[in-house]
């Protein structure tokens, strides 16, 4: 099975999130409709820790799940044929914020794709600060592109 590492620039050609909201920096592994993993470096001057909150900062949890996400999206849109298209979030669910994420963190993240048939991709993500389990969720992705293949109603 051929296995993918992108840096940032290699992550910005397979999805579409751009700074200030791209979650990740590195994909340290991915196997195309398999699993992809990697890391973001929380920086002290990340834009969220100014606001979320001032004397206590911590990554706000959705966008914890927002990195699992984007990480697990890798897993398909290093399929074939679907390098830069749009993926979207539709449903979350076993959302567990375990520790606080704060500055100077990295944020490692191991995501898997437990089915993708049709367009539809049930995922799996945890993030893992200091070798600990910090978040995981299970959530549901769409790729309306393939999606559309399947519309019966034209």
């Amino acid at each position: 099975m051929t296995k993918i590492i992108l840096d940032k620039k290699g992550i910005c050609e397979y999805q579409q999130n751009r700074d200030p909201y791209l979650m990740i920096d590195y994909a340290s592994e991915i196997i195309p409709g398999k699993s992809a993993n990697g890391y973001k470096d929380l920086k002290n001057d990340e834009w969220f820790f100014k606001v979320h909150w001032k004397n206590d900062p911590n990554m706000p949890g959705m966008l914890q799940i927002e990195a699992l996400v984007q990480m697990s999206a890798l897993s398909i849109l290093t399929l074939p044929g679907n390098k830069g298209k749009v993926m979207y979030l539709t449903s979350a669910n076993n959302l567990k914020f375990i520790k606080k994420i704060i500055p100077n963190s990295r944020l490692y993240i191991e995501t898997i794709v437990k089915s993708y048939k049709r367009g539809i991709a049930i995922c799996q993500g945890a993030g893992i600060v200091d070798e600990n389990m910090v978040c995981k969720a299970d959530f549901n992705l769409i790729l309306p592109d393939e999606i559309n293949k399947y519309n019966l109603k034209k």
